[in-house]
């Protein structure tokens, strides 16, 4: 027997093939009455869509990629994860490229990724979504993309993007642990490239000084986003003469490495020092005490990013969409756990500064 085409199906459900076409990509624009009818007439004609026939048909590929440099798995599986269950919805399909986010020659790489997969476009992770030369490069090339990026508010620079706000949610953590009563606070930084790294500061930064807090630059470690980093950067601040009596580290995996060093030490935590990290990854829920922290829907925002690329490119594709994608952004929130509690006095130390 003749496999059913999607003319046939058009043809039994009476309606056009453009029409038939939104309903297999399951797109919101079909009245549920005519939605019902084509998938009515698919079941009964036992119609298979072809994806290869499809990519033809309408010169677009239906499938995108996902660019990432991170170093903590935890997030990078979590951003799969939000992309993939994007793709499953619409029917795309994924193609999925680490990268050195550091080569100069990155943009080329890219733009050769997007022709050699015939990619219909890409979703830019940090710290590439915040490099405004190599997105204006990739967009000059007739690239379709959509940024993850943190940003306290939409840029509205004309170029899609889903932004968080990481400075509210690290000062309502750098607040929690004011009201906590802690006055030596540190912080560990993530890595400098991410824009992340340095919202979260600013957040910490604010919070000390709407307090009336100095700012110590003593108390401020440069590290990257890294389980060994947090535990460096908090043997260095245990050290010091006056050392804090919370550490507030970039993200879990650097909360984590200060558990690690804080519990090497013989500290007590929380009741020896308070520790609070971000983004409410497993670390911070497997560690013990486990973590406060900021809970950063990461599968949430990465489904969003794949979502708006898609719904661009549909709209690309037929011009008489009548609801064009819009950015989104997302605000992480204060989880509190057992790893922070109420400042108690602590003995002068006979340890000098380094």
């Amino acid at each position: 027997m003749r496999r059913a085409t999607i003319k046939d199906v058009a043809e039994r459900a009476k309606v056009s093939l453009k029409t038939v076409s939104r309903v297999i990509n399951n797109e919101p624009s079909v009245m549920q009455a005519t939605r019902a009818r084509v998938l009515h007439a698919i079941a009964e004609l036992d119609y298979e869509p072809d994806p290869s026939a499809r990519n033809l048909r309408s010169g677009t590929p239906f499938v995108i990629g996902l660019v990432y440099d991170n170093p903590n798995p935890y997030h990078i599986i979590a951003v799969q994860n939000g992309v993939l269950a994007a793709c499953r919805e619409t029917g795309f399909g994924l193609q999925i490229q680490p990268v050195d986010s550091t080569s100069p020659l990155l943009a080329d790489e890219l733009i050769e990724f997007v022709q050699r997969s015939r990619l219909a476009g890409l979703v830019l992770t940090a710290p590439m979504s915040e490099r405004k030369e190599l997105v204006d490069a990739l967009a000059a090339r007739g690239i379709a993309l959509v940024r993850i990026i943190a940003a306290t508010e939409d840029p509205d620079d004309g170029l899609p993007c889903v932004y968080v706000d990481d400075r509210d949610a690290a000062y309502e953590i750098t607040e929690h642990l004011i009201q906590l009563g802690h006055q030596r606070i540190g912080f560990l930084w993530g890595g400098p490239e991410h824009r992340s790294s340095g919202e979260r500061y600013a957040g910490y930064e604010q919070a000390l000084r709407d307090y009336g807090i100095t700012v110590d630059k003593h108390l401020v470690v440069p590290g990257d986003y890294t389980f060994d980093d947090g535990f460096r950067g908090a043997r260095r601040l245990l050290a010091l003469r006056e050392p804090p009596t919370a550490i507030f580290g970039s993200n879990d995996e650097i909360a984590a490495g200060v558990l690690a060093a804080a519990k090497s030490a013989g500290m007590n935590v929380p009741y020896d020092l308070s520790i609070a990290g971000f983004e409410d990854s497993p670390f911070s829920r497997q560690s013990w005490p486990p973590l406060t922290t900021a809970k950063q829907a990461t599968e949430d925002i990465a489904r969003q990013a794949a979502r708006l690329l898609i719904a661009g490119l549909r709209q690309d594709a037929y011009a008489d969409n009548p609801t064009p994608p819009r950015n989104q952004g997302f605000v992480p929130q204060l989880v509190v756990r057992g790893s922070t509690a109420p400042m108690r006095p602590r003995p002068p130390s006979p340890q000098s500064s380094p």
